[in-house]
């Protein structure tokens, strides 16, 4: 169990800083899906560990190690975890279940909130065009979803950038993308070094929502000057703050450089997914899971081994 408990302890911080990459280089879709089930295994394992750990220095107090037929002379000569690390991981535990479920209540309020607001929208068309000078455009996930997209957007545009900023929003809805951002999101509240990840997924989703309005269009170059345009009209007319679990078409919260390095993606050829770094990918993550089932194992054949009943 010694050596078991690193890697998933170390590991995402090593995926978060190979993320971003991960994201710019693979197919939008494939990244997005990597991403945010590496992200959940990733946190998962860490968080299963951090338990080991605290369970390891927990059956070795006094108090609990002679209850119920356990030697406390077996557990001690076993040392499953050394005290500092099994109190680490204590306090460490802690800190991610509260901070978990903290992010679980405020995204459940939110997701709550955006079905409201998208069943109180005018109309009944899955479009909602608002009398907004600011440009913006997002989507609110609902039962069903909406877009919505301002006048003054619209006014920003031609007729084949509105339909492009429409079928990047469609592509929005269709795909869920809201469920994989927060998904990426909870895996960060899990584990702070996941963070850079749940920001790769951001991105990611806005690439395959770019991707999606470019097969419909056929045209690439069309959907990146539309990106651009947009940026620029979002920007000078400093659109509103969008709600929580909105995706719009630059992004909730765009990280510096994003929108040209998505630019710069469109005038380039569709992306393909290098198998080498999918086997890289996938190595980490079975890593990750295999260490922590194996210090599982090790802490299950303890215990056994100290039941003296």
């Amino acid at each position: 169990m010694h050596l078991a408990v690193y890697p998933p302890l170390l590991l995402p911080a090593l995926a978060g800083l190979s993320a971003g990459p991960l994201a710019r280089r693979l197919e939008p879709r494939l990244a997005t899906w990597l991403l945010t089930v590496a992200g959940l295994v990733l946190a998962l394992a860490g968080t299963v560990v951090l338990g080991l750990l605290a369970l390891a220095g927990l059956v070795r107090l006094p108090m609990f190690s002679g209850l119920d037929g356990y030697s406390p002379q077996v557990l001690a000569r076993e040392e499953p975890a050394a005290w500092p690390a099994a109190a680490a991981g204590a306090v460490l535990l802690v800190l991610a279940a509260s901070a978990t479920l903290r992010f679980t209540a405020r995204r459940a309020r939110a997701l709550w909130s955006a079905a409201l607001d998208a069943a109180c929208l005018p109309g009944r068309d899955a479009v909602v065009v608002t009398e907004d000078r600011r440009a913006d455009a997002y989507t609110v996930p609902g039962l069903p979803g909406r877009i919505v997209i301002s006048h003054g957007m619209l006014d920003a545009l031609d007729p084949v950038g509105q339909d492009i900023i429409l079928a990047h929003e469609k592509a929005h809805l269709d795909h869920h993308h809201y469920a994989f951002v927060a998904l990426a999101q909870l895996s960060a509240a899990a584990n702070p070094f996941l963070r850079p990840l749940a920001a790769a997924v951001a991105f990611s989703v806005e690439r395959w929502a770019d991707e999606d309005a470019a097969r419909g269009t056929g045209d690439r170059r069309a959907v990146a000057e539309t990106v651009a345009r947009a940026a620029v009209a979002t920007k000078r007319t400093s659109a509103g703050r969008l709600p929580d679990t909105a995706l719009g078409a630059l992004g909730r919260r765009p990280a510096p450089g994003a929108v040209p390095r998505r630019v710069a993606a469109l005038l380039r050829p569709a992306p393909r997914s290098p198998v080498h770094l999918l086997l890289i990918a996938g190595l980490l993550v079975a890593i990750s899971t295999v260490c922590a089932l194996d210090a599982s194992h090790d802490l299950h054949e303890l215990l056994e081994l100290a039941d003296v009943r």
